[in-house]
């Protein structure tokens, strides 16, 4: 687990880059036992935080400190608990995310809830599980869901604070996998990078073995990291349609990056007057 002084180094370095720290690469940040001052490091730099969890640990320690007015949105990730506990009843786990949830209501309206339903292969409905969670969901919140197709909509409000997303399973990339294509483009390094536990600096958020490590910030500063050949060269290959890394080239999340932009190039055509 990364310490509370590399992590504070890590907040000076990247304050001047970045509006937002996400508290997860891989591994849940529930999991830290100094979770509390991490996010006290954040709220005295005034850098917002996005925190993804399963939230299966999530109990009365953990509520105080993701009450924090620092947290901009928290993500819980319901579809992890069939993942990893296929026969065990989603009762109480769903129940401490709701109290969660209707406590934040309360007393933080100005946070974003989401709840990730990251499972599916087709159109909604047709994972049994997510079915279950929205019926809970349905029930809890006193609405009902319409029906929609997440290729055409992301999200679907549930209140005023809380959203559900859906999207598709993704496969990790490895270097083990085979080479999907040469050619794409992804937001790693434009909109994001990562920090490992040892303070390496990685492109995005799907490198969590660190296969493309680009400095070390815990012995160089991220403005010449970032400017590195190896970081320019991605980015350029990225802005081109090229991916220059053996991992991107192997990554099946560049398709959903794909399937987005195609879009809104359907939507451009349809559109007169007006440019994006």
């Amino acid at each position: 687990m990364m310490g509370l002084p590399l992590f504070e180094r890590t907040l000076d370095e990247v304050a001047p880059f970045t509006k937002m720290v996400t508290l997860h690469l891989m591994g849940d940040p529930l999991v830290h036992p100094q979770l509390g001052a991490f996010v006290d490091a954040c709220a005295k730099r005034e850098l917002p935080i996005f925190l993804v969890t399963n939230g299966i640990l999530l109990r009365e320690k953990e509520v105080e400190i993701l009450l924090h007015p620092i947290f901009h949105q928290i993500s819980f990730s319901l579809h992890s608990f069939a993942d990893n506990f296929p026969q065990k009843d989603p009762t109480h786990y769903l129940e401490n995310i709701f109290s969660f949830t209707d406590r934040a209501i309360k007393e933080r309206p100005d946070l974003f809830i989401n709840y990730r339903l990251w499972n599916l292969q087709s159109a909604r409905g047709q994972h049994l599980d997510n079915r279950k969670i929205l019926e809970r969901v349905e029930n809890h919140f006193g609405v009902t869901l319409p029906d929609w197709d997440f290729r055409n909509k992301k999200n679907q409000v549930v209140t005023k604070s809380l959203s559900l997303h859906y999207d598709t399973e993704f496969v990790w990339p490895s270097l083990e996998l085979p080479v999907i294509g040469t050619t794409g483009t992804c937001h790693g390094l434009t909109s994001h990078f990562g920090v490992l536990v040892d303070g390496t600096v990685v492109p995005c958020c799907l490198d969590k073995e660190g296969k493309i490590p680009l400095g070390n910030i815990a012995k160089e500063s991220i403005k010449d990291i970032l400017a590195s050949p190896r970081a320019q060269k991605m980015i350029r290959g990225f802005r081109s349609g090229n991916l220059e890394e053996r991992l991107c080239q192997s990554c099946n999340y560049i398709e959903r990056f794909e399937a987005r932009e195609k879009k809104s190039m359907e939507t451009s055509a349809n559109t007169v007057g007006l440019s994006s």
